[in-house]
Formats: structure tokens, sequence, C-alpha cells
């Protein structure tokens, strides 16, 4: 048995790009990014930032289109490959790419009023329809 399983905790780069296919399905694109703090052995504090290109499809597609945005923490889950490209100074280089399964928005999306995690995972569906009061108020009104 294999596996090819990545999961990504990051910040979206860019807002999403949608586009369809020869057949007509919705293929979602955008960026994320993760960071790792660490200190050299010279004591040196440095940060790392790995970029991933998601690319949703389908109602999954739909549904970061309609609510990723540039800045959003978002939660994903998928299978990693790598894209080879030129870079702009003529060098090959890879890309890392995930072809999403589930996509959970960690940040409240700005377009959409939703709640965090709201329309996420396989197929986009959620519980809890746009809109709809789930009778919480604000979180500094819980009693812990």
């Amino acid at each position: 048995m294999t596996m090819n399983k990545a999961l990504v905790i990051g910040n979206v780069g860019n807002d999403p790009e949608m586009r369809y296919t020869p057949n007509g399905n919705p293929v979602t694109s955008f960026n994320v990014a993760t960071n790792r703090r660490y200190t050299t052995a010279e004591g040196e504090q440095r940060e790392e930032t790995e970029w991933f290109r998601v690319n949703a499809w389908n109602r999954l597609a739909e549904t970061c289109n309609q609510y990723v945005t540039k800045g959003m923490k978002v939660y994903v889950e998928g299978r990693l490959t790598s894209s080879p490209y030129i870079s702009r100074d003529g060098e090959p280089r890879a890309g890392n790419e995930i072809s999403a399964i589930d996509v959970r928005f960690l940040d409240r999306p700005e377009r959409s009023g939703a709640g965090p995690g709201e329309f996420a995972g396989p197929g986009a569906t959620t519980s809890t329809p746009p809109g709809a009061d789930t009778g919480g108020g604000d979180v500094e009104d819980l009693p812990w």
C-alpha cells in the first residue's frame, strides 16, 4: 500500500482564480504559504517560507472561489505533486502543488459572513447554511 497525502495550514497568498476544463469542470487555484522559524547554530533567528499551489475541483472549486481571500488562514488536505518550471533567471525549478480534497477556512471569510470552519470538506457541504443564525454571540461573551 502507498499513500500520498499532504496537510497544510497556512495563509493564502493571492485571491483565487477559477477556470473551467474543456469538459466544463471548474477548477480554482490559489497559493498558500507556510512559515517555519528556527535558530541557527550561531544563534541567529531565521524564517523560511514554503509556498504551495492549491487546485480545488468541482463544487469545492466553486466554494473556494467564492469564500477564499488573500491573507486568510486555511487548512488544505490533498494529494501532493511537484510541478517543474523554468524560473525568471532561466534555472529549472519545481513547485509544490496540492490537488485539494478538503479546504477548511480557519479565519472568517470577508465576503461571506461565515464562521471559521464553515463551508469546508469534500464537496464543500456544511450543516450550517450561509447567513444562518446559529445562536452564538461574540466569543468575548463566553463564560470561560
